[in-house]
């Protein structure tokens, strides 16, 4: 019993001198998908299922994919176990990690950018692209 009290005291006392932590106003849920490679931002997920729209996992799924409410999307041919923990509502800090050279890319085909994404409720990270294929491929 005295070793619950102390216990309980403590965490009090902890709380108590807590101090918050330091976030970045500038990154929000609500910020646009990065543009420039480097660049980071903040959404929500969307949709969390495989390549096909099926639950990760069922009978018959393939790999993962995920969507977010910026408009964003990742997607692998594997099941990436970051995006099978995570869950719709899920925020998310997206930054941009590669672009293809646009003299090897058709005319506005923007495919094959490359996005390293962590989920803010989990702290797992994964490292996809936005699309099955890249730029001028199928």
């Amino acid at each position: 019993m005295k070793l619950i009290f102390a216990l309980t005291g403590l965490l009090i006392s902890s709380v108590a001198f807590a101090r918050p932590v330091p976030v970045n106003p500038a990154v929000t849920p609500d910020d646009p998908l990065p543009v420039r490679v480097l660049d980071c931002g903040g959404s929500i997920i969307k949709q969390v299922s495989d390549r096909f729209g099926n639950r990760i996992g069922a009978p018959g799924s393939s790999g993962s994919s995920v969507g977010f409410t910026n408009g964003g999307y990742n997607v692998s041919y594997d099941t990436v176990d970051a995006i099978k923990n995570t869950r719709v509502s899920d925020h998310v800090l997206i930054c941009l990690m590669y672009i293809p050279d646009p003299d090897k890319c058709p005319p506005g085909d923007n495919r094959g950018r490359i996005y390293t994404v962590t989920n803010l409720r989990t702290i797992e990270s994964w490292t996809l692209p936005d699309s099955q294929h890249m730029c001028g491929g199928a």
